[in-house]
């Protein structure tokens, strides 16, 4: 496969060989699109934060049952 190589001024200079198997295959837009996605993304600062188990205050369990004890409904501790 030869391809045309121009200056600035839009004059070719000369041909260049390029090697078929590397050059020549079909462009498929939805890997691309994919590619670009993911190098993009790595780019990006991750700036999300969710909190765990740990970093959430109170407990995670109820103090007392729901029903049966004569007191109030209570949720955490």
């Amino acid at each position: 496969m030869d391809v045309a190589v121009y200056n600035k001024k839009k004059e070719q200079i000369r041909t260049v060989s390029l090697d078929e198997s590397v050059f020549g295959i079909t462009v498929n837009p939805d890997v691309v699109h994919e590619v670009v996605r993911v190098l993009r993304g790595n780019v990006r600062k991750p700036i999300a934060h969710a909190k765990d188990r740990g970093a959430v205050s109170g407990g995670g369990k109820k103090p007392w049952r729901q029903k049966g004890t004569g007191r109030a409904r209570h949720g955490s501790i």
